[in-house]
């Protein structure tokens, strides 16, 4: 599933690339904005999580966030190039600008055809403030289905009626793509990408990632359930408005991201610690 990968080495060969370790590099907290490193640490954490939550592929897909404002400027945070997501740090993360250029000094490189499909998000979206894509085995199985995410389960339920889907167009590279990309998930807080993968924005990390912890559970359920499925006795669509209104998870500011987060995060400081540096 590493299909944002271009031009990269065969099997047994050596890339000759030096990628340091995270935790090697001086800190930066003291040398950002306050409002920065607090990003910074909530993506790095975001970054673990999803490596904890078995949802990661290795160095490929992104996660990105948009910075604090800098003069009008449009930058970005993103991970390093060959960097695991469960050693990111809030240091090593990389500052990008709209064309997935590094800006600033680091030791790290980008991969500037993986910021394709999120730069064209943040750019359109102002409330999409934070970008999660991935590639789980679930994720892309409901992505190659006909009908893509059914109403079988509570969690698909939920998100349903926020799912929007973009045709698979071959490797995110063409900058074309970004147009339609936009106008296919309109104002939809989740996109399938057929036979690619999953993809959630929203106004902070804790709400793209639980956005995408419903996706995923979603998908996984309807995986397990294809063998002998049970459908709701009412329609599906009724079933999914009437969870709705009885008050699903919230993803809006101030709700969702203080419920689940702070735990999230207690999780992470427990089983996989050292991202805030």
């Amino acid at each position: 599933m590493s299909a944002e990968i271009h031009g990269s080495p065969t099997i047994g060969q050596t890339t000759g690339f030096d990628i340091p370790d995270p935790l090697s590099l001086p800190t930066l907290k003291g040398k950002v904005s306050d409002e920065e490193w607090r990003l910074r640490c909530d993506l790095a954490a975001t970054y673990r999580l999803t490596a904890l939550y078995g949802w990661d592929d290795m160095i490929f897909t992104h996660i990105s966030a948009r910075c604090p404002d800098e003069g009008g400027k449009e930058r970005f945070l993103i991970n390093p190039y060959g960097v695991f997501f469960d050693e990111m740090t809030a240091s090593s993360l990389l500052k990008i600008d709209v064309d997935g250029m590094v800006v600033g000094e680091t030791p790290y490189f980008s991969n500037p055809a993986g910021f394709t499909i999120h730069s064209a998000l943040h750019m359109a979206r102002e409330d999409a403030h934070a970008v999660l894509h991935l590639h789980t085995p679930y994720g892309v199985a409901v992505s190659a289905q006909q009908d893509g995410l059914k109403r079988l389960s509570q969690f698909a339920m939920v998100i349903h009626d926020d799912v929007a889907y973009h045709d698979y167009e071959g490797i995110a590279t063409d900058l074309d793509e970004r147009e339609r990309l936009v106008a296919d998930m309109g104002a939809s807080g989740l996109l399938i990408l057929r036979n690619h993968g999953t993809l959630t924005v929203g106004p902070n990390c804790a709400i793209a990632f639980l956005r995408m912890y419903f996706l995923e559970q979603a998908c996984r359920a309807q995986i397990l359930a294809q063998s002998d499925i049970k459908a709701p006795h009412e329609e599906p669509a009724a079933m999914s408005a009437r969870v709705q209104q009885q008050g699903g998870p919230a993803f809006a500011p101030g709700l969702g991201d203080n419920l689940a987060w702070p735990g999230l995060l207690r999780k992470l400081n427990r089983e996989n610690p050292g991202y805030d540096v």
